[in-house]
């Protein structure tokens, strides 16, 4: 079969998307961008395809084969990073230990299923949650763990290899004759590291056109795009064609963006995804001052120490995010009927319950698209460009 490959190459994630030849997805893959952005590009990749020939499949084979794929592969990774944690951990016996029994915690990662959430996070996420007691456990310092921990999922994302999606097949007893090959006719990449990515010059294309075309593409009649990434934010208005016509991005910094709710948690010790819950539990959002990184901890430490709830200070940056977020669209053309929200952050509940809220208080009747899959719009709307220029030819 014939695939058309679009590639959203971001500053915290790469993902890849595979269309068939009526723009139909076929599979996706996402992995964590890598400092080296032709493996991420590699890794993503060969994940798309790899959904892609199983999706091809006829059902119950289809859902067995995804889930058997699923296991082998974050099983192999796990037992890699397993491995290189212990090796880095060989001079001290008790590390060693917390290591192998935070692993086991681990383990019920290999039959996780999540297609929007990348392998390390994954990791991390859990680890945050499972690492304070192992440690204390053991009796070494929880931040000795995670370091370890950590310089293992940096050299694991350096290895590009991936499983063999027919060794899967074969495993399962799929027959060979109802494989469907998937055969990449054209490509075209886009993103944060558009321009590092090991594509010909006439395969990049804009981020706004591709997140534009994407969100159109997923939600047709969209005419405002909302995109909040890990690095930036984009505020895009369409036409009626799903044609750009305007936008705005805060490129200087990554305040109201994914990173920023990264330091956040950081700073009250919790894992990302705690944080979307402690949010939706405030009883009165704080009024934060600012959504700048650099001053985000002082606030947040001033604010405890004078007796606000934690959950009201988590609820009032979730607020500031989506203040700034407005405040860039309004400078794009304002809020036109339907929007689509999108990009990683788009999967926090807080945020886009906040959205919804102030969208309600400051424009009439804004309809809000919302979806777990929109962090693979940018990659879509790649991917329909390599479909259209191959159709124009």
């Amino acid at each position: 079969m014939r695939a058309f490959l679009g590639v959203d190459l971001g500053s915290t994630t790469t993902k890849a998307v595979l269309l068939d030849e009526k723009g139909g997805i076929l599979g996706r893959g996402l992995t964590n961008t890598r400092a080296n952005f032709e493996t991420a590009c590699a890794v993503a990749r060969a994940e798309a395809l790899a959904d892609a020939r199983f999706g091809l499949l006829a059902e119950p084979a289809r859902s067995g084969a995804r889930r058997a794929y699923h296991r082998a592969e974050r099983g192999r990774r796990l037992e890699h990073l397993r491995a290189r944690t212990l090796l880095l951990a060989d001079d001290d016996a008790r590390l060693q230990v917390a290591a192998s029994r935070l692993f086991e915690a681990l383990a019920k990662l290999a039959s996780a299923e999540d297609g929007a959430v990348s392998f390390r996070d994954a990791v991390a996420e859990a680890a945050a949650t499972a690492a304070e007691a192992v440690a204390t456990a053991a009796g070494v310092p929880y931040e000795r763990l995670m370091s370890a921990l950590e310089r293992a999922l940096v050299a694991d994302e350096a290895d590009p290899t991936a499983l063999d999606p027919d060794a899967v097949l074969d495993e399962i007893g799929v027959p060979a004759g109802e494989r469907v090959p998937v055969d990449v006719a054209a490509q075209s990449g886009t993103g944060y590291g558009r321009h590092r990515l090991p594509f010909a010059p006439g395969e990049i294309r804009s981020e706004i056109l591709c997140h534009g075309l994407g969100a159109s593409h997923a939600f047709p009649g969209t005419r405002t795009v909302l995109d909040i990434g890990g690095q930036d934010t984009k505020a895009i208005q369409l036409d009626e064609r799903g044609l750009v016509t305007s936008f705005q991005m805060n490129d200087r910094c990554a305040a109201g963006c994914g990173r920023y709710l990264g330091y956040v948690a950081e700073e009250l010790g919790v894992g990302l995804p705690d944080l979307a819950p402690l949010a939706l539990s405030a009883h009165c959002p704080s009024r934060i001052n600012s959504t700048c990184t650099v001053f985000a901890g002082a606030e947040i430490r001033e604010r405890l120490a004078l007796g606000e709830r934690r959950e009201d200070v988590v609820a009032g940056l979730h607020r500031a995010i989506v203040l700034r977020a407005l405040g860039l669209l309004a400078r794009a053309g304002g809020v036109h009927s339907p929007l689509t929200f999108s990009g990683g952050v788009a999967r926090n509940e807080a945020v886009v319950r906040s959205l919804r809220d102030e969208l309600s208080r400051h424009y009439r009747d804004v309809a809000v698209n919302v979806s777990t899959d929109s962090i693979f719009n940018g990659a879509v709307g790649a991917a329909l460009f390599a479909l259209r220029e191959t159709a124009a030819c």
